[in-house]
């Protein structure tokens, strides 16, 4: 008979962030450990709040199925003597087993007849399974940030109070720690029922008991379903405004984790905030506070905003007198500092960053802007986007208005000069606003602010919008600079802090990454990839460790190689993420992968080519191809015509001539589906080969010759991809 299992974790308020990984991974090691003990179930469902982490798992097995094992013993030579008694051997196994020497049983096997011990085990029941599945789950290292707490040994994000465990309604012995399971939950921290100054307990038979004592007490347990009255709730409170909710998906999301039981408030500011960036009032609201910004009609802001509390105040007004006067206080701070701000020029505030420290052993902020501006020059210029930098041109001179592209007119300069002159001012400009006093207080604003003084200034409109993209992506999968300037900023500043990093030992493992440097190397690759822009991985990782050369502190070739390796893995995963083969891509990034677009355009076409008819056979003469020339040196040039005897390798050889340059012009133009069509045409050829043709011969020449032929066919794919990796 089938039960439902209630596993509940009471806990202090736990992050918005941890608590829903908290509770994916709880869930997910839940399904592995009863899955793993061989126990049915039917449907999990999550639950969770600030304060409790929550399991139901529905129609759980009562106990564990009835199984066969069958444990192999010695040899039966070693287990009768000539007499045809049992030795020793077989005694000490029968008894081993717990079973009589006549209930063994001799099975054939592939290595010889042995005796086997075959024991019917009955299946354990449930209730006496579960703790040993909740204690592993518990001690898995699933928190980013776990402690222990008083002077108790176990550790969690937060500390424990309490543990439910019920399965069929009935408790389940079980302890962690200090802390001992029962059937009682506990309500609202401030709003439940309380019995002598505490929380009064909640004590559940089933899973709607337990969702209904909770509801009673002022939990709404499940999250979706906060955050379905919130997403209500707030959006009834601005039309009541005269507006409309701004969309902000992860706000939503961050305070249905903030909160038990949703109440809505709906507050105001003075109108006069609204002659301030539109940017410095929502991150005012948002980041600081959690509140949501109410829009018109047209999309403009409105002087309202809207938060959720955690409790019904006996007076929601007061609730809503104290968020406005914080938010007052908030954006009073906010606008004396950009009113201080926008007295100094922006090229002004870049010079100071000579006084900031972007890491101690790269230099400050302002060295490191001198570097990518240089890489960003370069680039553009490499990639055919931009003019070059002349000789004597220095990075800073893009900070003095004889650089300054809002000085000419585009349509009367070289457009490959106005973009050097684009992108060499914004790359100089990007950071300048990391010293004025509203990034200071908003650090979230970077970027926008310099975007914002930028146009205040009356910058060129493209150096304005390449300052405000150069972060982007901001996160995997966000969006990407739009503009030629933006793309190349953005590429170059996040070269030179991964190189940078590389070099001075800085460098990821495990969940260690406080440079985020994974997520950077995934916006390069995913800027080049998205723009095609014609820049391969050496020459961006060459040219950033050239600029990097006097700040390095290990040999310039070893950081060359692990950041290479570093941006492989990384497009290797990003490739997987999209639904690739894993052995297409792995062929490809085995052969040269540097040119990104490119890469991604062979590993489609070898995607394409797998369900070519002779795809199967070709590879497996690939292989083979491959397995005889990793044991043997081919020797270099290619083979010697006139050492060619048997007419299958002469046949190979000319058709190998035939389709080489037939490959070589498929590959410069970057049609590879026609390439592996090429290549599937001497399949007959090579095939012939192997089946007539002996290669390791006692005569060395020939020997030679014919490894050297072997080595010309895999020279006409080895540039593409090492087709001895695909797995047909």
């Amino acid at each position: 008979m089938a039960k439902d299992l209630l596993f509940e974790l009471g806990t202090e308020e736990l992050p918005a962030g941890v608590a829903p990984r908290a509770l994916s991974a709880l869930e997910g090691f839940l399904k592995k450990g009863l899955e793993s003990r061989k126990l049915k179930f039917g449907a999990v469902r999550a639950l969770g709040t600030p304060r409790r982490l929550a399991l139901v798992v529905e129609g759980l097995d009562e106990r564990q199925p009835d199984s066969r094992l069958e444990v192999k013993g010695p040899n039966t030579k070693a287990a009768y003597d000539a007499d045809g008694k049992p030795t020793g051997a077989l005694l000490g196994f029968a008894r081993s087993q717990g079973v009589q020497v006549s209930e063994l049983k001799s099975v054939k096997t592939d290595k010889g007849e042995y005796v086997m011990a075959i024991k019917e085990v009955k299946g354990e029941e449930t209730s006496k399974i579960l703790p040993e599945v909740i204690a592993d789950m518990l001690s898995r290292d699933f928190l980013p940030k776990s402690m222990r707490w008083g002077s108790h040994d176990i550790s969690f994000s937060r500390p424990i109070h309490w543990i439910l465990l019920l399965f069929g309604g009935e408790p389940v012995d079980f302890s962690y720690g200090h802390i001992k399971s029962s059937r009682v939950t506990y309500g609202h921290r401030f709003l439940s029922e309380r019995e002598d100054s505490k929380l009064k307990p909640i004590k559940a038979d089933s899973v709607g008991s337990y969702l209904e004592g909770l509801g009673k007490a002022f939990v709404i347990a499940g999250q979706d379903e906060r955050k379905r009255l919130i997403a209500e709730g707030i959006e009834k409170a601005a039309g009541e405004a005269g507006g409309s909710v701004m969309p902000d998906e992860a706000l939503l999301e961050e305070v249905a984790w903030l909160v038990e039981y949703p109440v809505i408030v709906r507050g105001s500011f003075d109108r006069e905030f609204l002659d301030l960036p539109r940017d410095i009032v929502v991150n005012a609201m948002r980041e600081h506070q959690r509140y949501f910004s109410v829009l018109d009609a047209k999309g403009g802001l409105l002087p309202y905003f809207i938060t959720v509390a955690n409790t019904l105040a006996k007076d929601m007004d007061v609730v809503r007198k104290g968020n406005e006067r914080v938010l007052r206080a908030r954006l009073n701070d906010a606008k004396f500092y950009y009113e201080q701000d926008i007295k100094k020029p922006l090229a002004a505030m870049a010079e100071k960053l000579k006084g900031v420290v972007f890491q101690a052993r790269l230099g400050t902020s302002y060295e490191k802007a001198e570097r990518f501006a240089a890489l960003a020059l370069t680039i553009g210029a490499k990639a055919g986007l931009s003019r070059p930098m002349e000789e004597g041109e220095n990075p800073s001179d893009y900070l003095t208005e004889s650089f300054n592209p809002a000085k000419f007119e585009r349509s009367e300069i070289d457009p490959g000069l106005f973009e050097k002159l684009v992108i060499g001012r914004a790359a100089m400009l990007a950071k300048a606003d990391l010293t004025s006093g509203v990034v200071g207080e908003f650090p979230k604003l970077q970027g926008i602010m310099g975007s914002v003084y930028a146009k205040k200034e009356r910058e060129a409109p493209e150096v304005c919008a390449a300052i405000l993209e150069h972060y982007m992506p901001v996160s995997s999968g966000g969006a990407l600079p739009a503009s030629i300037a933006g793309s190349v900023i953005s590429i170059a500043d996040k070269a030179d802090t991964i190189a940078g990093c590389f070099g001075v030992g800085l460098i990821p493992s495990g969940a260690q990454d406080p440079y985020a440097l994974r997520r950077q190397s995934l916006g390069v690759i995913a800027i080049i990839l998205e723009k095609d822009i014609r820049l391969t991985i050496d020459e961006l990782v060459d040219e950033s460790l050239k600029l990097l050369a006097p700040k390095l502190k290990r040999p310039a070739s070893e950081v060359r190689s692990d950041v290479l390796e570093f941006f492989r893995e990384r497009l290797r995963n990003q490739l997987l993420s999209q639904g690739l083969s894993h052995d297409s891509i792995d062929a490809v990034l085995s052969a040269p992968w540097y040119d990104l677009p490119d890469a991604v355009r062979r590993i489609r076409a070898l995607e394409g080519f797998k369900s070519h008819p002779d795809a199967g056979r070709l590879v497996t003469a690939f292989k083979r191809v491959s397995n005889i020339l990793k044991s043997v040196e081919p020797g270099k040039g290619g083979p010697d015509s006139a050492l060619l005897a048997e007419p299958a390798e002469v046949s190979l050889y000319k058709a190998s001539l035939e389709i080489a340059p037939v490959m070589e012009e498929r590959r410069k133009i970057g049609e590879y589906a026609g390439a592996f069509e090429a290549l599937a045409s001497i399949k007959d050829r090579i095939d012939s080969f192997f089946d007539e043709v002996m290669v390791m011969v006692e005569d060395e020449k020939i020997k030679g010759n014919r490894l050297k032929l072997l080595a010309s066919v895999r020279e006409l794919y080895s540039g593409i991809a090492d087709l001895s990796k695909l797995a047909i």
